[in-house]
């Protein structure tokens, strides 16, 4: 098998008010803000472009269930679809379908003790 986690690739977090949030990280640390939040381009290792997403959600999201944490991660990773079956083997809870968009592939599963992770297999050049 491939590596598993190749970085960061997001940090999502609960908030009573997200433009308000992204408006304070703006101003007071020059965060380049967005609809989304932040995204924060870098290259890794081999030169390659990568990112990674900071982004605040609605405190009512739906988006971090079953978890009842108020953060998610996400994480990088390479050929997602063999990795959930590796994870699924080893007894790792799983949760929902691996879901396929232009920029990239996502699965998502939970950690021991309830937190949900998202796996992200990118296509950086999609935000471009």
């Amino acid at each position: 098998m491939k590596k598993r986690v190749t970085g960061l690739g997001g940090f999502f977090f609960k908030t009573e008010d997200p433009d308000k949030v992204k408006d304070w990280y703006k101003n007071h640390l020059g965060l380049n803000t967005d609809a989304y939040g932040c995204t924060f381009w870098w290259k890794d290792e081999e030169g390659k472009e990568c990112s990674t997403q900071w982004s605040p959600f609605k405190k009512d999201t739906s988006y971090f269930k079953p978890s009842e944490k108020d953060f998610m991660m996400n994480f990088r990773v390479e050929n997602l679809e063999e990795l959930l079956e590796v994870l699924k083997q080893e007894g790792v809870t799983v949760v929902g379908d691996m879901e396929t968009y232009d920029y990239g592939k996502f699965g998502w599963i939970l950690d021991p003790e309830g937190n949900k992770i998202e796996l992200w297999e990118p296509i950086d050049q999609a935000f471009k």
